[in-house]
């Protein structure tokens, strides 16, 4: 919802800022970097269940992640390599912050130890169904929530430390929501798209052809033999 809605008005906010961060020599893999860093730090006091000092830690994650890309956009390195790169940094970043919300539950909460690994799983499932639809020439972007969504949800859940098991619980329905979403929006493109058969693509045999055709052959093999006894 975010990356389609607001993504390139945020971009366009942030344009001047990446060229201001790279006078300063910091690249876009090293924001990166940071915002891992600041992501394990927040993992270790979120286990801990020091949830107010892990909404700042979260922040400062979120604010390295929001900048990279206005960075390598001003140094003209943004490519693949850094989309891969930070693709995957977002993934160990969710699995840290959430593992971290279970270890504290295996302590405080047993019952629900399960919940956040849920979201995790859920989150998953979302972010599968778009890369193998991008990798097969489909679009899968959009529906309930995205990455950006579940952040604003965990991040009021740490401050209100209270709302930690409905927030994750509203995460994992929206979650899956958008999973079923993807899922039928790709396989409706799939079916438009479907390859001919093997009986489409082979040639019609000549025990095939209309009988006006065999006709046509008929009357040319006349013709080729009339001419021939003149």
């Amino acid at each position: 919802m975010f990356d389609g809605n607001f993504r390139p008005q945020v971009e366009a906010k942030l344009k001047p800022v990446g060229h201001q961060i790279k006078r300063t020599g910091i690249t876009a893999d090293h924001l990166t970097i940071a915002g891992l860093v600041m992501a394990v730090a927040a993992a270790v006091v979120i286990s801990l269940g020091w949830w107010h000092l892990g909404l700042l830690l979260v922040v400062l994650t979120g604010v390295p992640d929001l900048l990279d890309g206005a960075v390598a956009k001003a140094s003209g390195t943004a490519g693949p390599r850094g989309a891969f790169f930070d693709s995957v940094v977002d993934r160990v970043t969710d699995a840290l912050l959430f593992g971290a919300v279970a270890v504290n539950f295996s302590q405080t909460r047993p019952n629900w130890v399960w919940l956040p690994v849920a979201v995790l799983a859920s989150a998953s499932w979302v972010s599968y169904i778009r890369a193998k639809a991008e990798s097969l020439g489909f679009d899968a972007r959009g529906g309930l929530v995205e990455r950006a969504e579940r952040f604003v949800i965990f991040l009021v859940a740490l401050l209100f430390p209270v709302l930690m098991i409905p927030a994750l619980l509203l995460m994992v329905v929206l979650n899956v929501g958008t999973a079923v979403q993807r899922f039928v929006k790709v396989w409706k493109q799939a079916s438009a798209e479907r390859p001919p058969t093997s009986r489409q693509r082979r040639r019609p045999r000549r025990s095939e052809a209309t009988m006006a055709e065999r006709w046509q052959i008929r009357r040319d093999a006349r013709d080729r033999r009339l001419a021939s006894r003149r």
